[in-house]
């Protein structure tokens, strides 16, 4: 009776790992904490040259690409200070958790922000390549139909829709629980219930979203090259949306490598029915996590701005390092159309001459 007096009391985040916990070693917290202030630094270096680039913008495609950049600064810096706040916290108190958060609110709010915002980067990213796909193969639809408030809202969606996904565990779907060391709070990763379900989402639309990236991508950039390398009075230089491509192809494979082994293994441990093994996700976790430091340097390094500054002596007024270079045929169409005038000439001259020749003796 008294157990399962106990086990009824028990709140729900704490019925599978209990604290205490075993003491961290120092290796951790540094880790943590670096981490996180590094993070921090990064994505706030990162939303200041975003502010200075969008004041000077004048592309309206360039200003649409980034109110999306910038809405992916404001998540990874929000994540971490949410999640880094708490792990650092945790690490230098060494607080208890049943002590601190009886009722489980602190827990069960870490792991939304841990869902949420894991979610964000990945489905903002795939956003950008919808806006970039449109914006490339529908050029003049995409400029005169879509205003910087509808950028806005798509942003704003997409974090409703993070939201709403985080908020599932709440209503039933899945739950919420502290893990292993005892410094954060995530979903239960299980093959049993409504555990397996949201577990099932949370990996498919994280993977969903980077498909969609890379096929919308991958269609944009043949568009893109094609346009470029066009002959005659149809090539056009489009140096800001090449920039653009370049920076959601570095944001597309950073994040691919960084979530793509935490997904698959949340995916596989769920289908398989196999315990979780913790050391593993661990990590897979941190392997996600340094998404958030690799972000922000892409916006800060790949500008035509910064390779100005490391290459001054290009002639960057007529041709960025973004541009491309004329195409082969016209080299080749060019050398061809010279050789045959002056292979006519030759034969035109030589014409003449015989014709002023007298005619043979019999």
């Amino acid at each position: 009776m008294n157990a399962s007096s106990f086990a009824n009391n028990t709140p729900l985040c704490y019925s599978i790992n209990s604290p205490p916990f075993r003491p961290i070693p120092n290796a951790s917290a540094y880790f943590s904490s670096t981490f996180s202030a590094l993070g921090l630094t990064s994505n706030l270096i990162a939303f200041v040259v975003l502010l200075k680039s969008f004041r000077r913008t004048h592309n309206r495609s360039r200003s649409f690409f980034m109110i999306f950049l910038g809405g992916l600064v404001v998540t990874d810096f929000m994540g971490l200070l949410v999640t880094g706040s708490i792990v650092v916290s945790y690490h230098v108190t060494h607080f208890n958790w049943r002590n601190l958060d009886p009722n489980c609110h602190l827990c069960n709010f870490m792991g939304m922000s841990m869902v949420f915002y894991g979610l964000c980067p990945l489905m903002l990213g795939a956003a950008m390549a919808i806006e970039r796909f449109i914006g490339i193969n529908h050029p003049f639809a995409h400029s005169s139909s879509m205003p910087k408030s509808r950028t806005v809202f798509m942003v704003l969606m997409v974090w409703l829709i993070a939201g709403c996904i985080a908020l599932l565990p709440l209503t039933g779907i899945g739950s919420y629980h502290i893990q292993i060391p005892g410094s954060w709070c995530f979903f239960n990763i299980s093959s049993k219930g409504n555990d397996f379900a949201f577990s099932l989402i949370f990996s498919l639309l994280g993977l969903m979203s980077i498909a969609v990236s890379f096929l919308l991508n991958t269609v944009s950039i043949v568009t893109l090259i094609k346009v470029c390398c066009g002959q005659g009075k149809k090539q056009r230089r489009r140096d800001h949306e090449i920039e653009m491509m370049v920076q959601l192809i570095l944001i597309m494979v950073i994040a691919s490598n960084c979530w793509c082994p935490l997904l698959v293994f949340i995916a596989q441990t769920v289908l398989s029915g196999r315990p979780l093994q913790i050391k593993y996700l661990l990590l897979w976790l941190r392997f996600a996590t340094f998404n958030q430091i690799l972000d922000p340097w892409v916006y800060i390094l790949c500008r035509r701005a910064m390779f100005k500054r490391i290459a001054p002596r290009l002639d960057w007024s007529r041709s960025s390092i973004m541009s491309l270079p004329p195409s082969f045929g016209d080299t080749v169409r060019r050398f061809t159309r010279s050789s045959l005038r002056s292979t006519m000439n030759q034969e035109t001259a030589g014409d003449r001459r015989k014709s002023n020749l007298p005619p043979p003796s019999p």
